[in-house]
């Protein structure tokens, strides 16, 4: 089975850009969400599909299965989707061997940024940079799957 390992944390400043290397362009939707797992279609850079089923548990590590899909497939399995598209870009800052991927994300989720790192084991030691805010593993409330229904936007 496939697993990922990640932590999931607040961004509290900009002071990430200064290490930042390559972006990406997401967009995003979610074919079907369950308590068990959700299905869920991206589009990168407008220039390749993946197809993610990914369980609902919540906590560090989470079953994750990905698949390349061929975008003009991708972009077709979006009109099926369900909810608000996730919109976002994407950046990876190295830190201490860690890549973080920072989602500055766009649309209702707009002034919405998290930073996550993956681990190759659950009680793995990481550095945590100064521009780390707020953890937030395992709150249902940051999955993308809940802001594609719940936008940041409408949060008070």
């Amino acid at each position: 089975m496939a697993l990922e390992i990640e932590r999931k944390f607040l961004v509290r400043s900009d002071a990430w850009r200064a290490d930042a290397g390559e972006a990406s362009g997401l967009r995003q939707c979610y074919l079907a969400t369950t308590d068990k797992a959700s299905i869920r279609v991206r589009v990168i850079d407008d220039a390749a599909g993946r197809l993610t089923i990914k369980s609902s548990n919540t906590g560090v590590e989470r079953a994750e299965f990905e698949y390349t899909v061929p975008v003009d497939e991708a972009l077709a399995m979006m009109t099926l989707s369900v909810g608000t598209p996730i919109e976002k870009v994407r950046h990876s800052v190295l830190v201490d061997g860690f890549v973080w991927e920072v989602d500055v994300f766009e649309g209702g989720n707009a002034g919405l940024i998290i930073a996550e790192v993956e681990l190759e084991q659950a009680d793995q030691e990481i550095v945590i940079p100064d521009w780390i805010g707020t953890e937030v593993t395992g709150d249902p409330k940051y999955y993308n799957s809940n802001l594609t229904f719940v936008p940041f936007s409408s949060w008070t």
